[in-house]
């Protein structure tokens, strides 16, 4: 009987492990399903459109490029690929706007070299900089859309307690006493020869 027994427990709680997996695997593809519900309206990354501005440092002009994700520009001697870019949402408090971007520049052994490869922020421009001695480059916009965000939080109500109408059903309110004169219906508190006598 104990030989039955032992089997037996086992397949019970492997059965139990089991659905117990199934349930987080519903809960995980659950999870998935309303991230990409989220996402649907956000613009693909192929159809976003990141304007850079590249500077030459010798002569001091400037050339803007409109860039898909994926493409790349060329200009004299540099050649500038966008991979990715990004903005934050309009409802989000912190507002950035960046472009993943690779640099490539030709040096004198007539070769491109990458001189960088990373993230560009517009409102961060030195966080993160192209750091090369005749070009610099940086993130200018980042055109995409969002799904309408969650509603706008109320504008706070203010209020005073004080009222400067008039109350209600009777006269008007009396003005306070004046702290050094003693009303006629409280007694004056007793003087000093009073507790000095007792």
């Amino acid at each position: 009987m104990k030989k039955l027994a032992a089997p037996l427990l086992i397949g019970l709680a492997l059965a139990s492990c089991n659905r117990a997996s199934e349930q987080q695997n519903q809960s995980a593809a659950k999870k998935a399903a309303g991230a990409a519900a989220n996402q649907a309206d956000v613009t693909p990354m192929a159809q976003r459109v990141a304007i850079l501005g590249i500077l030459n440092k010798r002569n001091g002009i400037v050339q803007n490029v409109a860039l898909h994700p994926g493409q790349s520009a060329r200009w004299k001697d540099v050649i500038v690929r966008l991979r990715a870019c990004e903005a934050t949402a309009p409802w989000e408090d912190e507002k950035l706007t960046g472009a993943f971007v690779q640099v490539d520049v030709r040096e004198s052994d007539k070769n491109f070299h990458r001189v960088f490869s990373g993230w560009l922020y517009k409102e961060s421009p030195s966080l993160n900089a192209v750091e090369h001695p005749v070009y610099d480059v940086w993130t200018k916009s980042c055109e995409m859309t969002y799904p309408a965000g969650p509603p706008a939080p109320a504008a706070p109500v203010t209020s005073s307690n004080l009222s400067s109408a008039r109350k209600s059903g009777g006269a008007p309110a009396a003005a306070p006493a004046s702290p050094s004169a003693p009303s006629p219906e409280t007694p004056a508190p007793p003087s000093a020869a009073d507790n000095n006598a007792t």
